[in-house]
């Protein structure tokens, strides 16, 4: 989903800080609802669209890819200032992910883009097939999965030197991934409704949980590691799915009444 007109936000509960990256109308609806108070705004200016952005907790850094014909970048902020810390040129990247150990970065663009995270500078240029959109990094065996809406689904990257491990069919279009850090990784599937479980060690599906009949077109992704708790936010309808990770058994589902209902969590 691409979006404009920028407003960041930074809101804190008790134990909780959240970062929100909406046009300003949302931006000023969500400081006004649930338990969160706004603790600072950055509008960010410049031309281009963004689809995702990645906190990176560990460097304390916010990346905000900007995609534009001309122009395109990744923008850099502090984390806990929202003071702007630099760019990554020439990226036209739909999301960004980090290592925290090799102290790499990239870009889901086409070609992927790599770079050092504290100087920012580019360190290669990765050739990759299919369209690079969403993007992940596992620190179970520090790698980097860059997901396409069409063939191959996931190309897999060595985040230490860039190179890559092999590619994965996921029989669908992916659109958001996240891992339990132990071996296995969840993708939703968007034009097939459902969520397919990758084994990191083989790069291989073991599994399909079937959201279909519950909630379609699941366009976000939200796990509870803990708790095995996966959350699918869906567009057809406007609805969230809450199952197990372990099997795929259904929880509950959540109504647009129950939740924002924006698709992506």
């Amino acid at each position: 989903m691409r979006r404009q007109g920028v407003v960041l936000v930074v809101a804190t509960s008790v134990r909780m800080v959240m970062l929100i990256l909406a046009a300003s109308g949302v931006a000023q609806q969500a400081a006004s609802e649930g338990p969160y108070k706004v603790l600072k705004t950055a509008k960010v200016s410049g031309d281009g669209g963004f689809d995702c952005v990645y906190a990176n907790d560990a460097g304390r850094r916010l990346y905000i890819p900007r995609t534009e014909q001309t122009g395109a970048r990744i923008t850099v902020f502090d984390l806990d200032t929202l003071a702007p810390v630099g760019t990554i040129a020439n990226a036209s990247a739909r999301g960004a992910a980090v290592d925290p150990k090799s102290g790499h970065g990239f870009g889901s663009s086409k070609p992927v883009v790599m770079w050092d995270t504290k100087t920012l500078a580019t360190i290669k240029s990765i050739d990759v097939d299919g369209g690079p959109d969403g993007i992940l990094f596992d620190p179970f065996n520090a790698r980097v999965y860059v997901f396409s809406h069409w063939a191959p689904n996931a190309t897999v990257i060595n985040a230490a030197d860039g190179s890559i491990a092999g590619t994965i069919d996921l029989g669908g279009a992916p659109e958001q991934a996240v891992t339990d850090g132990k071996g296995h990784l969840y993708v939703d599937i968007e034009d097939k409704d459902n969520i397919a479980v990758v084994d990191a060690k083989t790069m291989t599906v073991t599994a399909h949980y079937d959201l279909a009949g519950k909630c379609g077109v699941p366009g976000g992704l939200a796990f509870d590691v803990k708790n095995h708790v996966l959350f699918a936010a869906c567009h057809e309808p406007a609805l969230m799915a809450i199952l197990s990770s372990v099997d795929g058994k259904s929880i509950t589902i959540l109504t647009d009444r129950e939740w924002s209902g924006w698709g992506d969590v």
